[in-house]
């Protein structure tokens, strides 16, 4: 059984250490076991070290029967633990503080963050050193959070990365779009109601993921189902034209398990716009900054692009109608351009008619005249052999004391030759004919 200490600690210690300055011997009077020496340490630790606010990283934790057990250690400049101890959040006190600490802040106390914890040392002499925890600052936590968050929109920032997915054109059209949303969330529920309607339309398509979006594991969960959806729509020959990012209500603490710079610095780098709906009015997460568009709430994400399908549509309608407008102006114009020519050969036309005509009538005078002229010549030239002829009729001829000679044949003598003696003659006188016989 271990010796019993009457002095205190202090005045006990003093006197180890003066016996052990004098000689390097072991001490005769007080020779300590191991649990004299430890149960004193204890003494010493209880009554000299009082409770204290310690700021520490969570190396990791782990809960049983309602206790928190918590590994913390402190770590230099360049990552290098420099102290480390067990830390004991009891049950008693375990559920008060777990609770206004998520409450405040959205997260869980979990490996990997720093936090201000409120301890009181302990030691025992079979255990061993560890803090008992007592209370744990959320506003400290909440400020870590604040410039953690600043760090990485400034490394964001740095690598060109904080407005990449920004710059990205909006699709003309949206026909296929890849949802990343928890599942069984209350929001994706309206989501869908109007996402539906539209892909009944054959409007758009919605293809789905689900994700976790609270806990540690929410960014690398994310992360997977993009993947995962992008290489399900490769396999269909299907090139997404945004990625819709949904978280359907919650409380607004788990944002904090969003503000992921590896996640973040992922979807900026992505080759399609990314559209985020994660369900808050004022708070922004690390998501919202990187994204092509932010909206604070599912159903605007799905308002929007119905608005945008409304608006090509619509675009559209106002694009075939001014086609229209300019088509029949076009085929004035050309019409317009058509008849110019045609008035100019119809005038034309006329003209050469007019002037057709003209020469016609023209050549229609002419005729006549020269017809005229013609018919007169004739006339006079037929009067002219009228009177010859009048002038050779035989009675003229007779009346001017000539006589006509016939056989009886009654063919006309003309020559001496053509008579005969003895031949009977008739010759004829203006006033007669007297038969002969020539001797």
């Amino acid at each position: 059984m271990p010796r019993l200490i009457t002095q205190t600690p202090d005045d006990f210690l003093l006197s180890l250490l003066d016996e052990n300055e004098q000689t390097d011997k072991p001490p005769q009077n007080h020779t300590l076991s191991l649990a004299d020496y430890l149960q004193t340490v204890q003494l010493v630790i209880h009554e000299t070290l009082h409770s204290a606010w310690v700021k520490a990283e969570i190396r990791s934790v782990s809960s049983k029967s309602g206790h928190f057990y918590f590994e913390l250690a402190d770590k230099d400049t360049d990552g290098k633990i420099n102290a480390s101890c067990r830390g004991n959040l009891w049950r008693s006190n375990a559920n008060k503080v777990i609770r206004r600490f998520e409450q405040t802040t959205g997260i869980t106390p979990d490996k990997g963050l720093t936090l201000l914890f409120k301890i009181n040392a302990n030691f025992h002499p079979q255990y061993g050193f560890s803090v008992t925890i007592l209370d744990i600052d959320p506003s400290f936590t909440l400020g870590e959070m604040a410039q953690k968050y600043q760090q990485m929109l400034q490394k964001l920032a740095d690598n060109d990365l904080l407005t990449k997915n920004q710059s990205l054109t909006t699709p003309f059209d949206i026909q296929n779009v890849l949802v990343i949303a928890p599942e069984n969330a209350a929001g994706l529920g309206d989501f869908r109601a109007d996402a539906d309607r539209l892909q009944r339309t054959k409007a758009c398509q919605f293809f789905y993921q689900h994700a976790t979006f609270q806990g540690n594991h929410a960014p690398d969960s994310i992360q997977k189902a993009i993947n995962t959806g992008l290489e399900h729509l490769h396999a269909q020959q299907i090139l997404p034209d945004i990625l819709v990012i949904i978280r359907g209500g919650g409380s607004v603490g788990d944002l904090a398990y969003l503000n992921d710079y590896q996640l973040s610095a992922f979807l900026a780098k992505l080759p399609l716009p990314v559209w985020v709906g994660i369900g808050h009015e004022r708070d922004r997460v690390l998501l919202d900054e990187v994204a092509h568009t932010s909206f604070d709430t599912p159903s605007k994400v799905i308002a929007n692009i119905y608005k945008h399908l409304s608006s090509i549509t619509q675009a559209a309608k106002n694009a075939f109608l001014q086609i229209g407008t300019i088509s029949q102006q076009q085929i004035l114009q050309h019409k317009q351009q058509i008849n110019a020519p045609l008035l100019q050969i119809n005038q034309l036309a006329k003209q050469q008619l007019a002037l057709a005509k003209q020469q016609t009538n023209q050549q229609l005078q002419n005729i006549k005249y020269l017809s005229f002229q013609q018919i007169q010549q004739a006339k006079q030239q037929s009067e002219q052999l009228r009177a010859l002829i009048l002038l050779q009729n035989p009675k003229n001829i007779l009346n001017q004391g000539y006589s006509i000679i016939r056989n009886e044949q009654q063919q006309i003598i003309t020559s001496v030759n053509q008579i005969q003696p003895k031949q009977a003659l008739n010759i004829e006188l203006k006033d007669g004919i007297v038969p002969v016989t020539v001797g």
